[in-house]
């Protein structure tokens, strides 16, 4: 069998269409590395601890440094890198209502979706071990409620950098549906260290989660059903 094409050069890679793929896909790694060494609870219980503690409560720190994290280099590092690198409107990103009729009904039809599947996850040892990411915000009302407003962030950042920036920044040379499964690749990748059933329903997930932000045009509807999972499973488990 032949090869079609000539060898692969450096300089194919950084001209005309190649140029964002190379860069979306060199940046993903990279980003996704040093949020999963740097970026989570793991590290500042172990390296930054003894530094700084808000409110004297390492596990609420820990909290807060993961979310924060998420948010900064998922996020806004995403931003950044769309208007300043990319030179593009962060609303070709998602960051916009979009179509908010469908939006509106995804939104109303996957939510209970979302909910019923974190009722028999909150009842598994797995999950138990692992949420709430914070075991305080199972004290009382008001803590779990700060600790779902937080966690907003963590599902900001999430969403921005896998239904954002690598999702909408591939489209062009891969297409709608390659780009929706490049990165449900990588975001299921973001998961493996949590139970199984997790990560085998971060596949159908980043699907789901794709078609919707793609569909809509907008990160708003999926960070809000992803967000609904997350809180939901750690009030079920709270209330256990």
């Amino acid at each position: 069998m032949s090869r079609q094409g000539g060898p692969a050069s450096l300089r194919g890679l950084l001209e005309g269409v190649r140029l964002k793929p190379t860069l979306i896909l060199l940046w993903a790694p990279f980003v996704l590395t040093t949020f999963r060494y740097y970026g989570t609870k793991a590290f500042y219980l172990n390296d930054l601890s003894t530094g700084f503690v808000f409110r004297s409560d390492p596990a609420l720190t820990a909290e807060l440094y993961t979310f924060g994290s998420s948010f900064v280099l998922l996020g806004l590092l995403s931003l950044f890198i769309i208007k300043t690198v990319l030179g593009e409107s962060v609303v070709e990103y998602g960051l916009a209502l979009g179509d908010w009729r469908f939006g509106i009904k995804a939104l109303l039809l996957l939510t209970p979706v979302m909910v019923l599947l974190a009722y028999p996850s909150a009842r598994q040892i797995r999950f138990l071990a692992e949420y709430p990411l914070n075991p305080g915000a199972c004290r009382s009302a008001a803590a779990f409620l700060g600790h779902a407003a937080a966690y907003l962030l963590y599902y900001a950042g999430f969403e921005i950098f896998f239904r954002g920036l690598v999702q909408n920044g591939l489209r062009d040379s891969l297409g709608d549906w390659t780009a929706i499964l490049v990165q449900t690749g990588l975001s299921t990748l973001m998961h493996i260290g949590k139970p199984a059933d997790e990560i085998y329903g971060a596949i159908l997930g980043g699907v789901v989660f794709g078609f919707v932000a793609l569909r809509s045009r907008s990160l708003l509807y999926v960070i809000l059903i992803h967000w609904v999972l997350g809180v939901a499973l750690d009030l079920f488990i709270c209330l256990g």
